[in-house]
């Protein structure tokens, strides 16, 4: 297998992290998104809509979006289980993975996007004022999110999953995106420490 990374990106990061947690070392090539190779035809070939990452499979099959390249990393190495164990706690893992997608990810990488002055050259064009209406919405998450976390350690229960590596991710790329994390958010604080102190979200 190749995974095509770019390690600036959010989503890319999303898989780096998750691999991490498996213990899962693939073979990486690197896309550099400010020079828009993810333009070139090379590249779009390999994912036509031109994004990262992508995961070409043994058989020259190609995945592209984070979550269901992380899906086939958790089928192939079950354990640690990311995507929670049963029927029941896959369920709310999967609830709690969107909550944070829809919620607080794409806001932040909304307005990351749109309002960024390097991000001009990817987004054509920019439009700062859906830029700000995404900060606000974004915020609303955390808040949500302070208040789940009151009386648990991890965004869908007792573990850690894929909805944390998407929660903190979204969380880290927010000073770039100008959003500011409120300061009365103890459970927020507490959980962003904790999972910043994992050696995967180093990578």
């Amino acid at each position: 297998m190749l995974l095509y990374d770019a390690p600036r990106a959010p989503n890319p990061r999303r898989v780096r992290i998750f691999l991490a947690e498996k213990g899962v070392d693939l073979p990486t090539r690197e896309v550099d998104l400010m020079a828009l190779e993810h333009m070139e035809s090379d590249y779009a070939r390999i994912n036509p809509l031109r994004a990262v990452p992508a995961l070409v499979l043994d058989d020259g099959s190609v995945l592209t979006e984070s979550v269901a390249i992380c899906r086939y990393i958790e089928w192939l190495h079950p354990d640690p289980p990311l995507f929670g164990r049963g029927v029941r706690e896959q369920a709310f893992v999967e609830m709690w993975q969107r909550r944070m997608e829809f919620a607080l990810f794409l806001p932040v990488a909304f307005a990351f996007r749109h309002s960024h002055p390097r991000m001009a050259v990817l987004e054509r064009p920019q439009f700062p004022d859906f830029a700000e209406a995404q900060r606000s919405r974004a915020v609303e998450a955390m808040r949500y999110l302070d208040v789940e976390l009151s009386d648990r350690a991890f965004v869908s229960g007792d573990a850690f999953t894929i909805a944390d590596i998407t929660a903190y991710v979204a969380l880290e790329l927010t000073k770039l995106a100008r959003i500011g994390i409120p300061e009365d958010l103890p459970n927020l604080a507490r959980w962003r420490a904790s999972i910043g102190a994992r050696p995967s979200v180093a990578l």
